[in-house]
């Protein structure tokens, strides 16, 4: 190689280190600048939602340490999928982000075959923000006063009692189709757009029970609106520790919890979700938030987005074998 080549080549070299640099100390400036605006955050239930409420709380923690406001914005209907494939095709800019509970992407995609989005390729991760523990409630007016007399109602009633849930997939859905299965009762469906109303109408006694995540509901139960019959979870609810859990109550194996986490548009800049990842464990970590969070009762539980992955991933398994196993459908 002469001399006039070596040089050219070295040139070149210089030429595409430099571009890189450039092109390294650009994207670390665009990172260090974000947020330069507020910050759209789809939630894909309704306002009121066990999941919106909780969310509310960690933005607006988040929205103190960014300094630009984080804007929840509830975007409801098909159980969460119309939320959902807004927040895939939106600009991977890290201005749309989304707080979604398991259901959108273990639930929901073992239920419908039509959804535009793929929960495992269609989103990217940031954090797992914690857990959600469930409620089955009724209105004082059922005759049944705990889990062995409904079981009993119900096998006297087949198909009779109704209850109410934030739609078909839903969470609340499948929570009560599990305990039908495991119980062996058949209830009958009442499908609404969103958890708010299905709630209210079990509240005003239209609707004779339901499950619910705790938080939304606790308030009621303490107050005598509603009755609780049965924690979701391992243990009772530290807010209400007279409840049995479900199991202990005559349902040997039944468990249902939920998660809920942060997620941005696939393709987002790993230099903004790095970002976001540590401004949503800073504000998990702060006392006066996970106050507000426990005496909702929420587990708090942050992640890696390589291990929300694999969380996400497992229990889409795993609803995929307890819907099939259940006979779960939408209507």
């Amino acid at each position: 190689m002469n001399a006039h080549v070596l040089g050219a080549a070295v040139k070149i070299c210089f030429k595409w280190l430099f571009g890189l640099i450039a092109a390294c100390a650009v994207s670390f400036a665009q990172a260090q600048a974000y947020p330069a605006r507020p910050i759209t955050m789809i939630v894909p239930l309704q306002a009121g939602s066990s999941l919106d409420v909780v969310i509310r709380i960690v933005a607006q923690k988040m929205s103190e340490s960014l300094g630009q406001q984080i804007v929840a914005e509830n975007q409801p209907g098909a159980a969460g999928a119309i939320g959902a494939e807004r927040v895939m095709r939106a600009t991977p800019d890290g201005y749309t982000i989304a707080a979604f509970n398991d259901a959108v992407l273990t639930m929901v995609p073992n239920l419908r075959k039509n959804i535009a989005y793929d929960p495992l390729k269609s989103f990217a991760p940031v954090s797992l923000m914690g857990n959600n523990s469930w409620l089955l409630v009724a209105h004082p007016s059922l005759p049944a006063k705990n889990v062995a007399e409904l079981i009993a109602l119900a096998k006297s009633k087949p198909g009779e009692l109704n209850y109410s849930s934030g739609g078909n997939g839903s969470p609340q859905h499948i929570a009560m189709e599990l305990f039908q299965s495991l119980a062996g009762v058949k209830l009958t469906h009442v499908p609404y757009k969103g958890t708010t109303q299905a709630t209210l109408d079990v509240i005003s006694g239209q609707i004779p029970m339901m499950f619910s995540g705790t938080n939304a509901v606790v308030n009621y139960v303490r107050e005598g609106r509603l009755q609780g019959l049965g924690a979701g979870g391992d243990t009772r609810s530290p807010l209400l520790p007279a409840v049995p859990t479900v199991a202990e109550a005559g349902v040997p194996g039944f468990k249902f919890v939920t998660w809920f986490g942060l997620f941005v548009p696939p393709n987002t800049p790993k230099e903004i979700i790095a970002r976001l990842h540590a401004e949503v464990s800073k504000a998990l970590a702060a006392p006066d938030v996970r106050e507000k969070l426990v005496a909702q009762g929420i587990e708090i539980e942050t992640s890696t987005p390589e291990q929300l992955t694999a969380l996400t991933k497992a229990r889409l398994e795993q609803m995929g074998r307890l819907i099939k196993a259940a006979g779960v459908v939408v209507e």
